[in-house]
């Protein structure tokens, strides 16, 4: 190991604002082979080691700025460490074809509060979803239905650009499903989210951040792909002139329609001790198709005031159609051998969802004359409606008689506004003071019709019994303050609090019971970092949390598309409460590979699981349900999770670099609703990424992905894999890119198992979804890139 070591701070020439990711490279002086090198962290800071006794010349770059070059850098034998202080980069005006870009933003990037995943940098998803993205994150772990988990937990609050939407509160994987990986510039991973975020996601924050550009002139990308599987496109357009500017985009995505194999074996124990015996067979067709289209402005009014918005419309939708054929057999207790009944039934059955939503925001951003301190004034509506409706029969196979049927809808309208108000003060000694304001104002009403079928006429025929109509009205309003600074000069501390008071206002008529009282709910969040010799980093960090139930999860709307197995919502939830640790560790290396371990654990009371009760015989309104399945969710009591997670990124050689991680979790639940009932194991996922760069226009690339069982409260589900194979070739100049994408090309299905126990019942459910898919490609991008040296201004502020 050489002795040397060279380290700087690069800035803004104008700004004196840190430059993260700004490439270091050093040569022996007279040489132009580079001996070392490496990137900026994100407060501008580098550190170049393993330097042999000589002289050096080292160069700093990054797109946008003017190459900066320092000669005659000496390392001696008495003189091993320089330090060359601050390095001030001045910007460059360039069109698109001059540009070289000197530094890319690796695929990870782990910052002291939070993981970034730069999904530009990502090929294997393009033509994808950001389904398809997320599974590829570390801490992050998706099932084959679209359901994420980040660490164990599914209660998780996710932001489009920061900012929450109620398109998540409808159906979050079919949103996930419609969201083109082209559109999607990083997602942001916070596990232990600071005061100043919301206090509602028990698991962490996911913060999908779209692409958008503020450079000066007419530029725009556009995507295309189509698969045997998916298809997509999507459009973006920005313009700037000066200080104002412009950005639109339109997407498109459809799934084409796949059909999934499903059986079904329940074993129960009726209310006289007779055994029945439920089996079922039969498949299900799937089609969904969404579009979406937005349009927003940036305003620099003067130098210190800036004033931007947006605007977006969001439709989704998704069809099903299907069979099953049920078999009931009936085991007698009383006589003892007597004959089995059996009862045969086809049941034929077809849905529709569709999401409509008008998404807008407008904020105001004021910095003054100091440099950080800035106010930032937003407000925020986010107006959707959700549509829901079935239509099954059923029928006897032998004689074709029709003796069950029914039709029913639920409309849902949602609308949220928000307002919020930032400020931020620095202090002396590198200290910062934020403080804040917001209140959340939603308004939910839902309606429903069923129609069930009157065998004597054989018309259908509406059921007022059977009707579940409600209004839910929650306002919270929120406070925070953090503050940051330094102790000893070597930790970086932040520490806030963050107070939430709910208010609820809800109406079923259909449980004329149910009181959801007020309350509030302190959040204490704390971060301390250090920064060690060799580029390495430690952390530890705690938040409390809370996860309010779902609008969904309370609707007390019965959906019996299938009557063995009925989902309805439960009004009489509380909300589960959280206390999340962890410590964390990073490492990064000179060749640009890194190394990021982290330990949690998570505490929860009133924890939040979907929960299946059995019924011999269950009347709703004027309606009998036999053997019937009830799905919903309860506070079942406490859970315990603590984990381990690894992640690893190492270039093998100039062409090759492989990445992965690899998340351990015990899971432990006490479930108070049955006496002496506890759950507990160990579950783990893991996934591999290999690129490989055969040239400056040809990259390859394998990812591969493994989970284990899960366990639940009430059961389990069998282990899966998915793989993808993809390679993108750049065209004209590397403007446009053609790529391709397979995903797990030698299985056609991914075979699914679920095992489900309860009060006098058992079930297993096996799923055989369509998996396999191939895809093509297309990408391009156009216009003029400017980057337009800010000058400096009276703007006529005095602060």
């Amino acid at each position: 190991m050489n002795p040397g070591k060279i380290t700087g701070r690069v800035k803004d020439s104008l700004s004196q604002k840190p430059i993260e990711y700004a490439t270091i490279t050093v040569f022996l002086k007279g040489n132009t082979k580079p001996v070392n090198g490496g990137t900026t962290n994100n407060k501008g800071f580098f550190s170049i080691e393993n330097l042999a006794v000589e002289k050096y010349t080292l160069t700093i770059g990054f797109v946008g700025y003017k190459l900066k070059t320092i000669s005659n850098i000496s390392i001696g034998a008495a003189q091993t460490f320089t330090d060359l202080g601050s390095i001030n980069l001045k910007t460059s005006a360039q069109t698109l074809a001059e540009v070289t870009v000197t530094a890319r933003k690796p695929l990870v990037e782990n910052h002291i509060d939070k993981l970034v995943y730069n999904v530009e940098r990502d090929i294997t998803s393009q033509g994808g979803v950001a389904t398809d993205v997320l599974k590829k994150i570390p801490m992050v772990s998706v099932d084959v239905d679209g359901n994420v988990e980040l660490q164990g937990s599914t209660s998780i609050q996710f932001l489009i650009n920061g900012k929450p939407s109620t398109i998540f509160g409808n159906n979050l994987p079919e949103v996930l499903q419609a969201i083109p990986a082209s559109q999607i510039k990083s997602i942001e991973v916070i596990t232990s989210p600071g005061a100043k975020y919301d206090a509602e996601g028990t698991g962490g924050i996911i913060n999908i951040i779209l692409k958008e550009s503020k450079a000066k002139g007419i530029n725009g990308i556009v995507t295309l792909s189509a698969g045997s599987r998916l298809e997509n496109g999507s459009a973006n357009l920005n313009v700037r002139n000066g200080s104002f500017g412009m950005n639109a985009s339109v997407s498109g995505n459809a799934q084409i329609t796949s059909t999934t194999l499903n059986s079904l074996s329940r074993s129960s124990i009726d209310s006289d001790g007779n055994t029945d015996l439920l089996t079922q067979y039969g498949q299900s067709s799937l089609r969904r198709k969404s579009y979406k289209g937005q349009l927003g402005f940036d305003w620099d009014i003067t130098k210190m005031n800036n004033l931007s918005g947006s605007a977006s419309y969001n439709h989704y939708e998704n069809n099903t159609n299907g069979y099953s054929n049920q078999q009931l057999t009936i085991t007698h207790a009383n006589p003892p051998g007597g004959m089995d009944s059996v009862i045969n039934i086809l049941r034929n059955v077809s849905t529709y969802f569709t999401f409509r939503s008008i998404d807008s925001y407008l904020d105001y951003k004021k910095k003054f004359r100091k440099d950080g301190q800035e106010l930032d004034v937003s407000f925020q509506s986010s107006i959707g409606a959700n549509n829901s409706s079935y239509d099954q029969n059923q029928l006897y196979p032998t004689n074709n008689n029709l003796f069950a049927g029914a039709n029913a809808a639920n409309l849902l309208n949602d609308h949220e506004t928000i307002v919020q108000a930032d400020y931020v003060q620095p202090l002396k000694n590198d200290a910062k003071l934020e403080i804040g304001a917001k209140s959340t104002f939603s308004r939910i009403t839902g309606s429903s019709t069923f129609y069930g079928l009157n065998t004597s006429s054989g018309k259908y025929e509406f059921d007022s019994s059977q009707i579940n109509d409600f209004t839910y009205k929650k306002d919270i309003y929120a406070f925070y303050s953090t503050i940051s600074f330094k102790v000893f000069k070597t930790y970086d501390v932040k520490l806030g609090g963050r107070f939430e008071r709910t208010v609820i206002n809800a109406y079923f008529p259909a449980s004329s019971n149910t009181v959801i009282p007020s309350y509030n709910f302190f959040m204490p969040a704390f971060t301390i970092s250090k920064t060690l010799e060799n580029n390495q980093t430690i952390k530890l960090s705690y938040s409390r949390r809370i996860q309010r139930p779902s609008y969904r999860s309370l609707n007390p709307y019965l959906d019996a598309s299938d009557p063995t197995n009925i989902n309805v919502g439960n009004p009489d939830l509380k909300p589960e409460l959280v206390h999340y640790g962890e410590f964390a560790y990073t490492k990064s290396f000179g060749n640009g590979g890194s190394f990021v371990a982290s330990i949690y654990s998570r505490y929860s009371t009133q924890d939040l699981q979907g929960y299946t009760y059995y019924y011999t015989s269950l009347k709703i309104g004027d309606s009998v349900y036999n053997n019937v399945a009830v799905n919903t969710e309860e506070n079942v009591g406490i859970q315990n999770v603590g984990g381990l997670n690894f992640y690893g990124n190492a270039p093998i050689t100039s062409k090759l670099t492989l990445r992965g991680s690899i998340s351990f979790y015990d899971l432990y639940i006490k479930n108070e609703l049955l006496p002496n009932n506890e759950t507990n194991s160990i579950n783990y996922r893991t996934n591999l990424n290999a690129t490989y760069q055969y040239n400056g226009d040809l990259i390859f690339e394998f990812f591969g992905n493994f989970r284990s069982p899960s366990h639940e409260i009430q059961g389990s589900s069998t282990a899966f894999i998915t793989y993808n194979f993809a390679f993108k070739k750049m065209i004209w100049k590397k403007n446009g890119s053609i790529g391709f994408t397979t995903t797990n090309p030698f299985n056609k299905y991914v075979d699914l198992k679920t095992r489900l126990t309860g009060q006098n019942f058992s079930l297993i459910n096996d799923r055989r979804i369509p998996y396999r898919s191939f895809g093509i490609s297309f990408f391009y991008k156009f216009g003029k890139l400017e980057f337009k040296k800010i000058q400096e201004e009276d703007t006529g502020d005095s602060n």
